[in-house]
């Protein structure tokens, strides 16, 4: 029979197996699927099986940095207990430093990156295997630039890539602090979106009284404007009070040694993701097999 990439795919994702595993699972049991998994089970690589589809919202977001290159790579686990495991801790990090080296821009191109002799995918695998939760390496995002980087991560949670032209890696690091903090929307002004911009000025003149409604057409605006600007402020990086020095803005940390923001990235673990709602017992218990 012909092993089709279809084929393949489908045991994939049953096994969460590597494809090539799949591969030659399907080769040796004549395309027989049901063999094939059975095969690869017996093989200790399908415990994923069935694991795939469970939400996997936990895990750490992990830094790899060297000159003019970083990388975060959020991988996701189903529970806190498999996030903070050595098995799991050691495949985060070793992911991340593959990602670095290989270029990979897209958590899609690192499942073909090689790692210890196998690939991201394969070893991510044989990982489900052993801690017995589905696991995800779910995001990656690269700053590739000759400028001043920063790069920070909060307790594995949050991590934060910027860049700024100019300016020291003490700011950028700073910077990059501020973001894992504030979460601000944008970068600067410029980057908020007009549409944005028309429904908040919208908004703040729904708000107005008759009497401020009666006021002059440019005194109006200046009103308008005023009340739009200080929203902007509070959602864009360069608008908001630098939380290592709230006396100054960002913008003006910024333009103190004669820098400027380039751009950012944020990851935070499970941002997205709906959550499984278990309780602590039965966490427990699935950690000890018996749920």
């Amino acid at each position: 029979m012909e092993i089709t990439a279809s084929l393949v795919k489908e045991l994939r994702e049953r096994s969460g197996a590597g494809m090539m595993e799949c591969k030659k699972a399907l080769t040796e049991n004549n395309g027989d699927i049901d063999a094939a998994m059975e095969h690869l089970r017996k093989s200790g690589l399908a415990k994923a099986d069935k694991k795939a589809g469970r939400v996997a919202a936990e895990g750490l977001v992990v830094l790899a940095q060297d000159a003019g290159k970083a990388v975060l790579v959020e991988i996701n686990s189903e529970t806190d207990f498999v996030a903070k495991d050595e098995n799991f801790v050691k495949f985060s990090r070793a992911v991340a430093e593959a990602a670095l080296a290989s270029g990979a821009a897209d958590a899609e191109a690192l499942k073909a990156v090689a790692l210890e002799g196998a690939t991201v995918e394969e070893a991510r695998s044989a990982l489900i295997a052993k801690v017995g939760e589905n696991v995800q390496v779910r995001r990656l995002v690269r700053i590739d630039s000759a400028n001043t980087l920063g790069a920070y991560v909060h307790g594995g949670r949050i991590g934060v890539l910027l860049e700024i032209k100019g300016g020291s890696e003490e700011l950028a690091r700073g910077l990059a602090m501020h973001v894992a903090a504030m979460n601000p929307a944008y970068a600067r002004a410029e980057d908020v979106p007009a549409e944005f911009l028309a429904k908040e000025k919208e908004i703040a003149l729904g708000q107005m009284t008759d009497k401020d409604k009666a006021k002059p057409a440019d005194i109006l605006d200046k009103i308008v404007s005023g009340k739009v600007n200080k929203i902007v402020s509070e959602i864009t990086l360069t608008g908001q009070a630098y939380v290592l020095d709230t006396n100054v803005s960002v913008g003006e940390a910024l333009k103190k040694e004669g820098a400027e923001v380039i751009g950012f990235q944020r990851l935070a673990v499970g941002e997205g993701i709906e959550k499984q709602q278990d309780d602590f017992a039965a966490e427990v218990m699935k950690q000890a097999g018996l749920a």
